[in-house]
């Protein structure tokens, strides 16, 4: 029996359905789930999306574990708990895989295990800091996200904090910093992302940048900074000794039509309707991943309470309206 295609709304999951279920609920990603089964992310991916041209009799078994697996947890955890029956629509994608967030992904992975400086930049919205905090859950990995109040010392003790050292310790600024760069060269293998590092930056002083460049340069740590685009501008131009240190640069492009396609298959959605959510992810006034994630979401709000599936113009105005303009 070939990979079935996924029906929006049905009284009886697909094989496919229940997997994604899991996969959006848990956060899992397919490439996580790929290697539960011992499959490529490929071929999950391709089985997921209807397209596994291969005989499915093996991947189904698999995956058909893998779901026995958590349903027996969910049943173990909550042995009063009946298996839903009741009409459903497809759970969003928690973690959509889009080019964007596998390059993102590819610069932590290769800053951590390189010991390198690393840059990410993106317009707001694009989906940089909900990739970053993914990653973040990996172990080994501290992460800040600083904003426009922080002082030379919050961002000596947000570091602290993240690295699990003792609070308390006090000390000059000089001092602090000194035992940060002794933890992480007793500790190799970490990774510290600097999230919104444009709000470091301002006229007047650079200082906190320089305390990230001092980590890097006396520390067996992989750093990685990101912010918006004027990030990449000022470290250019104000910070040419942060500049030649960079080992990996990304910046985020968005996603394409196809992506957008790819992150509402599943839903019932008709042509005028697709168009429209392809715009809000790529039109250059305001468009951007957020966007369209905000959509879906009030999307999905109004087709639960009216019972109905298909996706039209008409919902997405009702969305629109409970959205700020």
């Amino acid at each position: 029996m070939g990979a079935e295609v996924l029906n929006t709304y049905t009284l009886e999951k697909t094989l496919s359905e229940k997997v994604l279920g899991i996969i959006a609920e848990t956060g899992m990603t397919k490439a996580e789930l790929a290697i539960q089964i011992n499959y490529s992310r490929s071929a999950v991916s391709q089985y997921l999306r209807g397209k596994y041209s291969s005989d499915p009799a093996d991947i189904e078994e698999a995956l058909a574990g893998f779901v026995k697996e958590h349903e027996a947890k969910i049943q173990a955890d909550n042995p009063d708990a009946k298996e839903n029956t009741v009409p459903f629509l497809k759970p969003k994608i928690q973690y959509f895989e889009s080019r964007d967030f596998l390059q993102t992904i590819g610069v932590c992975r290769s800053c951590q295990e390189d010991m390198a400086l690393g840059i990410i930049v993106a317009k707001s919205g694009y989906g940089k800091t909900h990739t970053l905090k993914k990653y973040a859950k990996m172990p080994r990995v501290a992460y800040i996200e600083c904003d426009d109040t922080m002082a030379c010392r919050d961002l000596v003790e947000a570091i602290e904090n993240q690295i699990g050292m003792p609070k308390g310790s006090g000390g000059t600024i000089w001092r602090r910093v000194n035992r940060i760069r002794d933890f992480f060269n007793a500790n190799e293998g970490y990774l510290l992302i600097i999230d919104e590092a444009d709000k470091l930056m301002n006229k007047y002083t650079l200082k906190k940048m320089e305390i990230i460049r001092g980590i890097f340069d006396q520390s067996d740590v992989g750093i990685v900074i990101a912010g918006e685009p004027r990030l990449e501008t000022e470290i250019k131009t104000n910070l040419v000794r942060f500049a030649n240190r960079m080992d990996f640069y990304y910046k985020l492009k968005g996603l394409s039509a196809q992506e957008v396609k790819d992150y509402l298959e599943g839903y019932d959605i008709d042509e005028p309707a697709m168009a429209e959510f392809i715009s809000r992810a790529q039109n250059t006034q305001t468009g951007c991943f957020r966007l369209l994630d905000r959509t879906l979401n009030n999307v999905l709000r109004i087709l639960k309470d009216s019972g109905k599936t298909k996706v039209t113009m008409k919902v997405i105005s009702q969305a629109s309206s409970m959205m700020m303009p």
